[in-house]
């Protein structure tokens, strides 16, 4: 409850842009309720690891998303302006090492948000991840391709 009422009420406070007495009893009682209402499920600082590794690998982590978004947007491109359009869509099943809950949801959000894959389903250590130019569909190797540099990351900060 408490790590996600201290990423709210700041918010709170800077989209309402005043420290004015009355503003702030209001933010801090929706806050409250809200966190009270969600308190079992996952923010960002549920299960982080609170370490100089830890630390490090966030904005490392925040780089290497950055890059595979610009590489995936580029391929995607390729393949949409290809006048083959060389598509081979599939799903393929892929295994993460990561045991922590919140690692395993950044896992298959970064998936998702990266163009030409979507998370389908997170079920224990397997992802099923629907790939829209299929390179293989070898767990191993398209858990090479697709998790591994996700989880190098995620693994330092959420375990």
């Amino acid at each position: 409850m408490l790590p996600l009422f201290a990423i709210l009420f700041p918010l709170w406070v800077a989209l309402n842009g005043t420290l004015a007495p009355d503003v702030l009893i209001a933010g801090l009682i929706a806050t409250l309720v809200i966190a009270a209402g969600f308190r079992d499920s996952l923010s960002p600082l549920t299960e982080f690891r609170a370490t100089p590794a830890a630390l490090w690998a966030v904005p490392l982590y925040l780089l290497y998303f950055l890059r595979e978004l610009v590489r995936s947007n580029l391929r995607l491109a390729a393949v949409i302006l290809s006048p083959k359009l060389p598509l081979n869509p599939g799903i393929v099943k892929v295994r993460t090492r990561l045991k922590s809950r919140m690692g395993r949801l950044l896992l298959a959000n970064s998936i998702t948000l990266t163009p030409g894959t979507l998370t389908v389903e997170l079920q224990d250590d397997w992802l099923y991840v629907h790939w829209v130019r299929m390179e293989t569909d070898d767990s191993d190797e398209a858990t090479a391709r697709i998790v591994a540099g996700f989880e190098r990351y995620l693994e330092v900060i959420y375990g």
